[in-house]
């Protein structure tokens, strides 16, 4: 079954095809470092791994999008079109979280940051790939990092100093492993989901005299 994989919930836009059947196997991706620059390059990217795959998109048996955590803007981006391809196509749409995608190659006990701006990281730890805590948004220096051996992500890697832990995995999500994490759900033909972003911050935008709302 060939799979679409979308993601921008960190600086790296991503669109990659897949093929699930007992393994997971990468056709064709691209990925674009540019925090702002989501909304006009995914679509061509989306095109151009489709074209490379020799596809179209009646081919496509379901999507797979990054659901977070990220900032509003650049997430909203991924989540929106892989929700719109689904819709056009009549297939499911499965959400994962972007930090698993990270976290699933690392080994031992491990944190996965991002890069959440305003001098904070968005975070999980896992042990041997699976997800122990989060995920969250903190300051690096609040983070309790006991036991903790490797760390990967752009924030990881931006805050390396405060952390002190040593960081050698990947910056950003990779396609291969977001299409993994839904394999399962693929290969099952399960339901397909409303995709749900974890944007894990109050929004910025409120109405003059209002504050903002509390976190749900």
């Amino acid at each position: 079954m060939l799979v679409m994989v979308v993601d921008t919930a960190t600086a790296a836009v991503t669109a990659a095809l897949a093929r699930i059947d007992d393994d997971v196997t990468l056709l064709a991706e691209r990925v674009t470092v540019d925090a702002r620059g989501a909304g006009e390059l995914l679509a061509p990217q989306i095109a151009a791994v489709l074209a490379e795959g020799e596809a179209v998109p009646g081919d496509l048996a379901a999507v797979v999008a990054g659901v977070g955590p990220g900032p509003f803007t650049g997430l909203r981006a991924g989540m929106v079109t892989a929700a719109a391809l689904g819709h056009a196509l009549a297939i499911p749409v499965y959400g994962v979280c972007t930090l698993d995608a990270i976290g699933l190659v690392l080994p031992g006990r491990a944190l996965v940051a991002t890069d959440a701006r305003r001098k904070e990281v968005y975070w999980a730890t896992y042990v041997d790939g699976v997800r122990l805590d989060g995920p969250d948004v903190a300051k690096p220096a609040d983070l309790a990092l006991a036991g903790i051996g490797v760390a990967a992500g752009d924030g990881a890697e931006k805050y390396a100093d405060v952390l002190g832990v040593p960081v050698e995995g990947p910056r950003y999500p990779g396609a291969l492993a977001l299409a993994a994490l839904a394999a399962d759900r693929v290969r099952s033909k399960a339901p397909g989901e409303t995709l749900t972003p974890l944007y894990l911050r109050r929004p910025d935008a409120v109405l003059p005299g209002e504050r903002k709302p509390a976190l749900q």
